[in-house]
C-alpha cells in the first residue's frame, strides 16, 4: 500500500497526473473541429474520417476495466507510467500523415494510453491524498477532467488557424514528456513487485464487445433514429453481450469487474448520478456551437470564447468545492452543484434568438459552477465507498460513466434535437435549419428540458441516498 502524501509535493503529484488526464480527455474532443480539414488534406469521405474521433472513444471505454483491473494487481502508479509513454508515443505517430489506416493505428495506440492512465488517475489520487485533503485533490483532477472535455474546440481552433492538423496531436508530445519525467521524480515507487497477473479474458472482450457494438448502434441510431431497423439489432446484440459479460462475471474465479463493488448503495448511486450529469453535459456541448454561431450569428472565436466561461468557471470554484467537501457532508455539496445544475439546465428552456448575451454567458458559467460543486465531492464519494484493494476497477468505472455518458449524452441530444425539427417542419431535418430558426429553438427547448429531467432524476437518487443514511442513523 503507497504512503499517502501532503504538502507541495502531494500538489506537484497532482499536477503530473492531472496532466495526463487532461490530454486524454482533451484528444476526445479536440479532433472533432479538425475533421473537415483532416477529410480535405488526407482526400477521405467526411465519414472516415470521423472514424479518429470513434476508434479513440471506443478503444478507451472498452479497456478502462481491463486497465483498473490490472492497476489494481500490478499498481496503479505502475499502470498509469507505462500508460503515459504509450499515449506520447500515440500522439507522435498520429501527426504523422501517412493515411487513415496509419492514423487510425496512431488513435489506437492513443486510446490505449490514455485507458491506462484514466482508469488508475482517481485511485493513484485517492491512495496519494490524506483524508483531510481528498475532496480537494479529488477537485483538482476533476477540474483537469472537464477542461480537456470542454476546451477541445476552442484549443483545437487556434491551433488549426495557423498550423496543420498534426499539431492537435503533436501539442501533447512536450506536455507528456513533462508529465512522464515528473512523474518519475514524485510519484512512489510500486509496492507491488514480481507480481503475475491473472487476467480474466473472456470477461475482457465481452465487456469490449458490449461498448464497441453499443456504441456502433448509437452512431447508426443518430442517422436513422433509434427505432430503426438496423440500430435496433445492434443495440440488442450489445445488450446480449453485456448479459453474458455479467454472468460470467458472476461466477468466474478471479473476474475483470468484481460485480459485489455494487453492493455499496452509496458508491452505486454515486455512479449513476456521474453517468446522468455527463449525458446532460454534453447536451450544452452540442446545442451550443448551433445556438451561438447559427442562431445568434457569432463568429467562431466569440463563440469560442463564451463556451470557455464553462471551464474558467469551473476551475475558479473547484478549489472552493473540494475546500467544502472536506469540511463538510460531501453528499449536501453535491446536492447543491445537481441543483445548480438543474436550475440552469431548465433556464435554457426560455433562451432565444434575442436572449441577452449577458444572461447566455451567466447560464454558460452557472453550468460550470455546479459542475464545480458537483464532481470532485461525487468522485470522492465514489472512491471513498470503494475496497482499498479495488480502487483501480472503482476509478475505471468512474472513467467509464464519464465516457458512456459523453456518448449517450450526444446521441440523445441529437436524436430529440432532430426529431423536433423534423415535426415542427413536417419533413426530416438532420441539420440546423437556416430558413427555419424557430424550428431549431423549439428542438432546444426540448433538448433542455429533456436534460433538466435527468439533473432532476439525479438529485433524487442523491436525496434518497441521504435520506437513507439518515434513517439508519436514527435506527
Amino acid at each position: 500500500m503507497q504512503e499517502s502524501q501532503s504538502g507541495l509535493k502531494l500538489w506537484l503529484s497532482m499536477t503530473a497526473v492531472g496532466l495526463f488526464t487532461f490530454m486524454s480527455t482533451l484528444d476526445g474532443s479536440i479532433v472533432n473541429i479538425a475533421l473537415p480539414v483532416m477529410s480535405k488534406e488526407m482526400n477521405i469521405p467526411m465519414n472516415q474520417a470521423t472514424w479518429t474521433v470513434s476508434i479513440y472513444l471506443i478503444v478507451i471505454s472498452g479497456l478502462l476495466a481491463l486497465f483498473g483491473n490490472l492497476g489494481d494487481q500490478l499498481g496503479k502508479i505502475k499502470i498509469f507510467r507505462i500508460g503515459t509513454v504509450v499515449f506520447t508515443l500515440g500522439s507522435v505517430l498520429a501527426g504523422i500523415d501517412l493515411g487513415l489506416p496509419f492514423l487510425l493505428f496512431a488513435r489506437f495506440v492513443q486510446a490505449v494510453g490514455a485507458s491506462m492512465t484514466m482508469s488508475n488517475s482517481f485511485g493513484i489520487t485517492t491512495t496519494l491524498a490524506p483524508q483531510n485533503l481528498r475532496g480537494r485533490a479529488m477537485s483538482f483532477i476533476a477540474a483537469w477532467v472537464s477542461l480537456g472535455s470542454i476546451l477541445g474546440p476552442a484549443l483545437g481552433g487556434m491551433l488549426l488557424q495557423n498550423l496543420s492538423w498534426s499539431y492537435i496531436f503533436w501539442i501533447n508530445v512536450p506536455i507528456g514528456i513533462i508529465a512522464i519525467v515528473a512523474g518519475a521524480f514524485l510519484l512512489p515507487k510500486s509496492s507491488k513487485q514480481g507480481v503475475k497477473p491473472e487476467i480474466d479474458w473472456w470477461g475482457a472482450i465481452s465487456l469490449f464487445l458490449f461498448v464497441a457494438i453499443l456504441f456502433l448502434g448509437f452512431n447508426i441510431a443518430q442517422v436513422q433514429g433509434f427505432l430503426a431497423p438496423v440500430p435496433v439489432v445492434t443495440i440488442i446484440i450489445a445488450i446480449i453481450f453485456f448479459v453474458l459479460f455479467v454472468r460470467h462475471e458472476l461466477h468466474a474465479e478471479k473476474p475483470l469487474l468484481d460485480l459485489t463493488i455494487f453492493k455499496s448503495k452509496l458508491f452505486t448511486i454515486s455512479l449513476i448520478t456521474a453517468f446522468l450529469v455527463f449525458v446532460t453535459n454534453f447536451f450544452i456541448n452540442v446545442l451550443m456551437p448551433f445556438y451561438l454561431e447559427n442562431l445568434r450569428g457569432l463568429s467562431t472565436g466569440t463563440s469560442g470564447m463564451y463556451m470557455l466561461l464553462w471551464p474558467v468557471a469551473m476551475l475558479v470554484f473547484s478549489a472552493v468545492s473540494g475546500t467544502l467537501a472536506d469540511k463538510m457532508d460531501r453528499e449536501y455539496v453535491t446536492l447543491f452543484g445537481l441543483t445548480v445544475l438543474a436550475v440552469v439546465m431548465f433556464s435554457w428552456f426560455f433562451a432565444g434568438a434575442n436572449t441577452p448575451m449577458l444572461v447566455v454567458g451567466l447560464l454558460l458559467a452557472g453550468s460550470g459552477f455546479g459542475m464545480a460543486f458537483f464532481q470532485s465531492p461525487n468522485n470522492a464519494l465514489i472512491m471513498s465507498n470503494a475496497p482499498q484493494d479495488k480502487l483501480g476497477v472503482a476509478g475505471s468505472l468512474n472513467a467509464l460513466a464519464r465516457n458512456l455518458g459523453m456518448i449517450t449524452g450526444t446521441t440523445l441530444v441529437t436524436s430529440v434535437l432532430y426529431a423536433v425539427m423534423s415535426a415542427q417542419l413536417g419533413t426530416s431535418v438532420t441539420t440546423y435549419p437556416a430558413k427555419h430558426p424557430e424550428a431549431f429553438v423549439a428542438g432546444m427547448h426540448v433538448a433542455f428540458a429533456v436534460a433538466g429531467i435527468l439533473l432532476v432524476i439525479a438529485f433524487s437518487m442523491t436525496y434518497y441516498r441521504v435520506w437513507m443514511r439518515r434513517r439508519e442513523k436514527r435506527a
